[in-house]
Formats: C-alpha cells, sequence, structure tokens
C-alpha cells in the first residue's frame, strides 16, 4: 500500500512538473522577445558609441544565418540556446580594457544566463539525438564564435576589439530577434 501510495505522489509531482513546464515553454518566445529587447539595450547602455579608431580595424566574422533557418521550432530553439551560451562565454571573459558600464555589462549577463535557464527547460536538448542536420549547426556556430574569440586574442582584448564584438553580438542578436518574431 505505501509503494502505491508512494508511486501517486510521485506520478503527482512529476505531472505538475510537466503542466508547469510547458505552460512556460507555451510563452518561451514572448520571453525570448523581451529578453533579445534588454540585451540589445543593455549592449547599448554597456558602452558609448561605436569608437571611430576603431573603424579601420573592423572584422568581418560571417554569422551562419542558416543555423537560424530550419523548419522545426525545436531546432531554431536548440541554436538559439548555443548562440546565447557562445556569447556568454565570450562576455565573462578579460573584459578590463572594455571600459564598459560594469552595471550593464552584468545585467547583460545575467540576462544572457536567464535566456539560457529557460530555454535548457524547454528544448529537449539530448546531443545523442542530434542529428548531422543540427551537428553540422552546431559546428558553424562553433566556429563562427572562435573567430571572434581569437580575433579578441589576436588584439589582446584591446578596447576596440571589444567594440568590433559588442557591434557584432548585437548583429547577432537581431537577426536571433528577427526570427523568433517569425515563429
Amino acid at each position: 500500500i505505501m509503494n502505491a501510495f508512494g508511486l501517486i505522489q510521485t506520478g503527482l509531482v512529476l505531472w505538475c512538473t510537466t503542466i508547469i513546464c510547458s505552460h512556460q515553454c507555451n510563452h518561451l518566445l514572448s520571453q525570448q522577445r523581451k529578453g533579445i529587447e534588454n540585451s540589445l539595450q543593455l549592449l547599448d547602455k554597456m558602452g558609448k558609441n561605436f569608437p571611430q579608431q576603431c573603424l579601420r580595424e573592423k572584422m568581418s566574422f560571417r554569422f551562419p544565418k542558416q543555423v537560424l533557418q530550419p523548419r522545426q521550432k525545436e531546432t531554431v530553439r536548440v541554436a538559439i540556446e548555443e548562440i546565447f551560451q557562445h556569447i556568454f562565454y565570450i562576455f565573462s571573459k578579460n573584459l578590463t580594457l572594455a571600459a564598459w558600464d560594469g552595471t550593464a555589462l552584468d545585467q547583460f549577463q545575467n540576462g544572457l544566463y536567464q535566456q539560457i535557464e529557460q530555454l535548457e527547460a524547454c528544448v529537449i536538448k539530448k546531443h545523442t539525438h542530434y542529428c548531422r542536420n543540427k551537428e553540422v549547426s552546431r559546428l558553424k556556430l562553433k566556429k563562427y564564435f572562435q573567430k571572434i574569440d581569437c580575433f579578441l586574442k589576436d588584439k589582446q582584448h584591446n578596447r576596440c576589439s571589444w567594440e568590433i564584438s559588442r557591434a557584432e553580438m548585437r548583429r547577432c542578436l537581431q537577426l536571433i530577434d528577427k526570427v523568433t518574431r517569425k515563429l
């Protein structure tokens, strides 16, 4: 009798958790749009206008737009989560020469972290079930963000390299925003 009761309790907990998670996931897109909008505002708030002296150092990183074009919402969500993780990683190291507003930077990082958490809660992310398409997307994203990371390292994380990276992250977030509005 106790075993059956324990199973019923466990079942109820799992059922309630599923309902709560699915409810949160139903609102994921609107939460993502708000999060991205907030992130873009914080990116602007972090630094001032793009410094003129950095214009000659501009670099083309070429974001792999095809990773955000699959037909399945789930695949796009996985790609977006991956992008947020890479951005979070880049914006969490060697920022001493960036000369940005520290509060806005902290809020930006916290916002990214929350978006990653929301996506992880909703995205069925089993790397073992990745099909070849998703793996190719992951590799393209990894290569893109490695380019940015190498650029920062090559420039010794100087102010201009950070400003160029900040501008690139802005473009990246704008692309995600555009995609989430279509989903």
